[in-house]
């Protein structure tokens, strides 16, 4: 029984990615956030590439004003990876005065906890969220969670080296956003329970007397 109710749990998530996947929620904002990934030297990797032609069209086109760019220092990187975004976008033609940068975060959640901080710094409030269409969800997800008036706006120009590698990242995303959500039905639930017992402890009306 418990097996079958992982399964349909499972399942119904990778049916929520996938179908968030296909979402596109382009707007006016004040900010495209990139979601950093993998450079190699001072090049961003194909999936990066794709994220950055999509921020600086979106600059181009006028739905936004600037461009945050996320990610810090990567296994051997000697460049952030927001540092290598920004000088992509600065050698197309994106006036620095358009370009923000975080560069000390390893992860999604410090992507955009970052970029939001940088973006209080500048008066920014309102976002598109860039990354790759499968990892929209999980974004828009943590975005929420952190009070995040965002938006997803992924790229549409990816192309897959095969259709395993397509399936590869789409299970990993499923698992990472189910990881995600367990995260944090556990950090509220810890939360109510440190709230009971601190209730326990300082309120006499519920105060429990041991049986005589």
């Amino acid at each position: 029984m418990l097996g079958v109710l992982a399964t349909a749990v499972l399942t119904g998530i990778a049916l929520d990615v996938y179908r968030f996947s296909l979402r596109d929620e382009t707007r006016p904002a004040d900010a495209a956030i990139v979601l950093g990934a993998a450079v190699y030297g001072e090049r961003p990797s194909p999936i990066f590439r794709e994220r950055i032609n999509h921020a600086i069209r979106l600059y181009q086109e006028g739905h936004v004003q600037h461009i945050i760019f996320t990610g810090g220092v990567g296994h051997r990187d000697e460049l952030a990876e927001a540092e290598v975004g920004r000088n992509y976008a600065l050698a197309r033609g994106v006036p620095a005065t358009a370009v923000l940068i975080e560069i000390t975060s390893t992860n999604t959640q410090e992507n955009l906890a970052n970029a939001q901080i940088v973006a209080a710094e500048n008066g920014l409030t309102s976002f598109l969220i860039v990354s790759t269409p499968y990892h929209m969800r999980r974004a828009l997800a943590i975005a929420d969670d952190l009070g995040m008036a965002a938006y997803s706006s992924p790229t549409r120009t990816i192309r897959w080296i095969s259709p395993l590698t397509q399936t590869l990242s789409f299970t990993r995303e499923v698992a990472a956003y189910t990881a995600y959500r367990l995260g944090v039905v556990t950090a509220v639930a810890t939360q109510f329970r440190q709230m009971a017992y601190n209730g326990h402890q300082t309120n006499p009306e519920i105060m429990v007397h041991p049986l005589p």
